[in-house]
This record gives C-alpha cells, structure tokens and sequence, in this order.
C-alpha cells in the first residue's frame, strides 16, 4: 500500500510577505518591511485601526495580529504601518496555488494563504517527500518573492501541526515515529482545534500537554468535554482522517458586516447601512445560485457590547429587498438606542439551485420582478463595476458605501503613488 503523503504549506506573514516583496520587486523600494518591525494595518480614522500582519521584527516587541495600532505604537513607536492591499494579496495568493497545482492534482486552499496538497505518490517526479518540499519551498521564493513554511506528514493534521514547528521558510516533518518526540511535549494549547476555552478546561483535568491529552482516558475526555473530547484525543494521537478536498466545499452561510466610521444614533441611517450589507449578501447568493432560510442581524455598540437576532423566513430567497425588510424587522426588535458602532446581516440553511417558491394568499409582493431586477443590476455591476448602479438614497450621502461590508474600498487597493515607498 502506497503511503499517503501530505504537504501544509503556509505563507510566513502573509500580507506583510506579499506587501515587503511588491514594494521590493515591482516599486524598487530598498527597504525590505520583513527586516525592521513593521505591521499591515486598517485606518484609525475610519476605526478600522487593527493589526492585520506583522513582520518577525514586530514579534520582538511583543505586538500581536488583531490588537488595536494604537496599542501597538505604544510598544514600539517607531513601528512602520502601511495600508492593506486585498487586491494585492488576492493576486499574490493565486499566483501561489497555480505553482502548487503543478505539483498535484489535488490541492485544497485552506484558506488565502495556506493550503493542502497530496503528494502520495509523487516520488518518482519530485523525489522524497522532504526534497519535493524543499524544491517548492524554493520555487516560491525565487518567482514570487515570498517565503512559505511546508509541513510534511501522513495526513492533514500532522502536516499542519509540522509547519508550525520552526518559522520562517522551512521544512518540517511530523511522521508518526516522530510523535512522542516533536508532537507531544509541547502545550495542548498548541494542538489543533483546542481553543482557549478548551484548554482552560483542560488544563483543569491536569491535562498541560500534548502528550498528556494522548494519554488520558477518552471516557473521562468525553464525560467532561463531549464529542469535542473524542475529537483532540484522536488528534492528539496523531489520527486524521480528513482527505485533502481539491473542490470548494459549499458555504453554509453568507454574511457581511461592517464598522461605520461614526456612531449611528437613529433607525434611519442603521436601516440605511442594513441595506447597503444586503446588497452585498443578496448579490453574493445570487452568484452561487443560493439561497437563504434563515436572516439574523448583529449589533456592536460604541461598548463594544454585541447582540444578535435571527428569524426563519417563510420561503428561501436571495433577494435584495427580501433580505433587508426582514434584517430591519429584527434590528427594530433588537437595538435598544445605543450608538452603533458595528452593523452585520448574516444567513443561514442555505439551499442551492433552488428557484422555486410557493405563492401565499396575502403576500403580494411581485417576487419575479424583483428577481429580474436584481439580475439586471447584477450583470452590469459585473460588466462596469459595482458604482454602475447604485440607489437613489445613497447618491449624495457622503459617509456610507452602497455596497458595504466585506472588504472596504480603502483596504482594497492602494494608491502608491501617495504612499512613501522607502
């Protein structure tokens, strides 16, 4: 029987890799943003102000993914930030899974920047699994400019936990030989699956390890923490099996959610945002051809205390209008008049390829019209960009995107040209 062979491969630092490495090759910047302590990060002013990725520099001073800049420039203040670029990082991370493809058939991206990829059965093309991780360790480097960890191992879980093992821009092997030796002195926190919640529950038990939960009772795991229990023993013990999934697997849910750069205090302006992030859930679903039964609203205040609603609608839909009637239905129900600082619609049990819908005797709203409409919009939004068409009500208002949530116009590209590229 063939051994099955797994690569994780992860790009280090992702967004401050992909950001160092265009001002670097393409603007001929000098300045290299992975070698001093430097940060992706969102705009103070429109209170997107967070640390989105930070170089190894950074690390030093002990700044971290998702902590506010001011926070951060209070540890360091002679910090570099520079804006996010999605646009960027969204060609930089195709560009990496079409190398990857050459290598196999079956990859799966895990997520923007890391993916799976099966190997089993390469040897005869590449060599050895760790040659072969090497070869595209170095490849990636060389044509893109970046760096990336591989982890090499037998299965999905392994591999993961073998890239994480010394960083930046190497290989790592996690076999099951090698499991009571790199896997298990290290934390339970570090496992896989096994969030701070989690851990704090474990560490209750008398459980500090890895190598502790692979060596507890399963029984006692499962009484105390349920099927989640049964779940990070196996992973404990190094058991995975999860295959690597070349195909996208279906969303379960599509949602938006956006923060207003000014405190909303009155239902007119929250409703104006609701639709603004329908907009951007409806055409979403649309394009997958999906649709949603269940619509929930969230609510951050200027707190930062949350709350959320939802409700079953009485058909599936992917309608525009539909979805923001129902979303203002359930803030109505759910603000309480503080000042808004955050604003999300998201969506659940959704069904796909699904466009019939069962009439009601009182319900006359034109359903196929406004399907129709909402395709149209769709279609020149696609062909011109999403400013094409817009709603009367947002033309002149100033401080509130049409289309909102998602990826905000500023963190979608970046004018160089007003940026100092050392």
């Amino acid at each position: 029987m063939v051994k099955q062979i797994i690569f994780h491969i992860d790009v280090n630092s992702a967004f401050l890799s992909w950001e160092a490495a265009y001002r670097v090759q393409h603007l001929g910047g000098s300045l290299d943003l992975r070698t001093i302590p430097s940060v992706v990060g969102g705009s103070i002013e429109k209170r997107h102000g967070i640390i989105l990725a930070k170089s190894t520099p950074a690390k030093k001073y002990k700044i971290q993914t998702g902590e506010p800049i001011t926070d951060a420039l209070k540890k360091c203040p002679f910090l570099e930030i520079v804006p996010p670029n999605y646009s960027l990082y969204e060609k930089s991370s195709l560009a990496f899974m079409e190398i990857l493809r050459e290598y196999s058939d079956k990859v799966e991206q895990y997520s923007i920047d890391e993916a799976y990829v099966c190997m089993t059965g390469t040897e005869a093309l590449f060599g050895s699994p760790v040659i072969a991780a090497t070869m595209i360790k170095d490849r990636i480097q060389s044509e893109l400019g970046f760096t990336v960890n591989v982890g090499v191992a037998t299965n999905k879980l392994l591999a993961k936990m073998a890239s994480e093992f010394d960083k930046p821009n190497k290989v790592n092997t996690l076999f099951s030989e090698e499991i009571p030796k790199k896997l298990w002195p290290l934390p339970v926190s570090e496992l896989f699956f096994v969030g701070r919640a989690t851990a704090k529950k474990l560490h209750a038990l008398g459980i500090l390890s890895i190598g502790d939960l692979a060596n507890a009772d399963p029984e006692m795991l499962k009484a105390h923490l349920k099927k989640h229990g049964e779940v990070i023993y196996q992973f404990a013990n190094g058991v995975d099996v999860s295959l690597v999934e070349d195909q996208p697997v279906a969303n379960k849910g599509y949602g938006n959610s956006t923060t207003i750069s000014f405190d909303v205090c009155d239902d007119r302006t929250a409703k104006m945002v609701l639709l603004s992030l329908a907009e951007t859930v409806g055409a979403r679903l649309r394009k997958d051809d999906a649709r949603a039964e269940v619509v929930s609203v969230s609510i951050k205040n200027f707190q930062f205390e949350h709350a959320s609603h939802q409700m079953t609608l009485p058909q599936v839909t992917n309608i525009t209008k539909e979805i923001h009637r129902a979303s203002c239905r359930l803030f109505d129900e759910l603000w309480d008049g503080s000042p808004i600082r955050n604003l999300g619609i998201h969506t659940g049990k959704i069904a796909y390829h699904e466009s019939m819908r069962q009439l009601t005797l009182f319900d006359n709203m034109d359903y196929e019209r406004l399907q129709k409409l909402d395709t149209v919009v769709d279609s020149i939004r696609n062909r011109f960009g999403k400013d094409a068409v817009q709603r009367a009500a947002f033309v002149d208002n100033k401080r509130l995107d049409h289309m909102g949530g998602g990826i905000t116009r500023e963190k979608r590209t970046v004018d160089y040209n007003r940026e100092e590229v050392k």
